[in-house]
């Protein structure tokens, strides 16, 4: 389809280019100075004492959910509204994940509330989504973890760039995981980052997203080595060089591309308004959001495929986020979540990205209003 005004598009600018030419000139191509360089400055972005790249955004979670010590036996309490890497990196581990409820159709983020009523005495974790960039309840999670001595990880996937007053998503638990996949904020294509506060934590992570080697090929390049043992069942998650340079090179105008899709979130808001509409992300006070999506929910009795038919019709692509991984067979089982059940019918994902030029908004919005009133008529 030659889309009119596609979902999410990734622009490459002449700095990312010069970026990723520049490195494969250099000779080397495997992790190595540049990956060095990006998680330098990715550290310095978050606030977080380190930032360990990966190969993808699965990788990240993995090992998050790995070196945080789950396994067998364990229960991780984690929303069935997320992409099923979040769900499948608990099983990874052999732990259980263990679905809870979202706050509200309009707030599609795991509930606090419900989290507390599912705490057992195998709850090792809670894995919070920051879902579309939003805090949701991230501080009364991290404030009930604390309070029932449950460890909390952070799903980060879609909130490069968000802070709640002042302090980065992903800094508000024992780890994160980012994602850098090409619909995300800070793309690359495929990529993805562990963030932690735990010196020890980091150390483990970087140790087993390379084999469990003690040394790596730049090392041993170098001259910083000479051989190596292999110290952990460990795993091929490392990034590569040409990705890392393009993630520094993206990080740079992070924020200035946030602060336009701010400016397009607001807009559709504006335009929106009154109309038979729920709007998901709502920002809250002290939320500076990486507003990685904007998410419609239709009224009950709405015909969803034939609303997101008319507006493909027009050119103009749309999606669900997210199917619920309860419903899905790998992870099926008897589920009451009610509130996700509603949400993940009506919800519609509109086009939301960075470059999207005003003529583009403006015909999202014109089409969408146009839609609604024929599906509603």
């Amino acid at each position: 389809m030659n889309w009119r005004v596609p979902l999410a598009e990734f622009v490459i600018a002449d700095d990312d280019l010069d970026a990723v030419v520049a490195t494969y000139r250099s000779g080397w191509l495997t992790m190595g100075p540049r990956t060095a360089e990006f998680e330098r400055l990715f550290v310095e972005y978050t606030g977080a004492a380190a930032a360990i790249a990966v190969s993808s955004g699965t990788a990240a979670l993995h090992l998050t959910c790995l070196v945080a010590g789950l396994g067998p036996g364990d229960e991780v309490i984690v929303p069935s509204l997320t992409f099923v890497a979040t769900v499948n990196a608990i099983a990874y581990t052999g732990a259980r994940p263990v679905f809870v409820d979202i706050a509200a159709v309009d707030q599609p983020w795991l509930s606090a509330t419900a989290c507390e009523q599912a705490i057992t005495a195998r709850t090792r974790a809670v894995l919070a989504v920051a879902f579309g960039g939003h805090s949701g309840e991230i501080e009364a999670l991290a404030s009930l973890c604390e309070r029932r001595g449950v460890l909390l990880l952070e799903d980060a996937a879609h909130a490069a760039g968000s802070r709640l007053h002042g302090r980065h998503l992903g800094t508000f638990g024992a780890a994160s995981a980012f994602s850098m996949f090409s619909n995300k904020n800070l793309a690359v294509g495929e990529g993805g980052v562990v963030v932690t506060s735990d010196e020890a934590f980091a150390a483990q992570v970087r140790l087993l997203r390379s084999h469990g080697m003690t040394a790596m090929t730049w090392d041993r390049h170098r001259g910083h080595a000479t051989d190596y043992d292999v110290v952990a069942l460990g795993y091929n998650y490392r990034i590569d060089e040409p990705r890392a340079a393009l993630a520094a090179s993206r990080l740079a105008r992070l924020d200035d591309e946030n602060t336009r899709r701010a400016r397009i979130d607001a807009f559709y808001r504006e335009e929106f308004a009154g109309l038979d509409l729920t709007l998901a992300l709502a920002a809250v006070d002290g939320l500076e959001s990486s507003y990685h999506l904007f998410v419609i929910v239709l009224p009950e009795g709405s015909d969803r495929s034939a609303f997101r038919e008319r507006l493909a019709a027009d050119r103009i692509q749309t999606s669900v986020h997210y199917p619920p991984v309860h419903e899905m067979t790998v992870h099926a089982g008897e589920h009451e979540l009610p509130v996700t059940e509603s949400y993940a019918a009506r919800a519609v994902t509109l086009p939301m990205f960075a470059g999207m030029t005003d003529t583009q908004v403006e015909a999202v919005v014109g089409a969408t209003k146009a839609t609604l009133a024929h599906v509603r008529s």
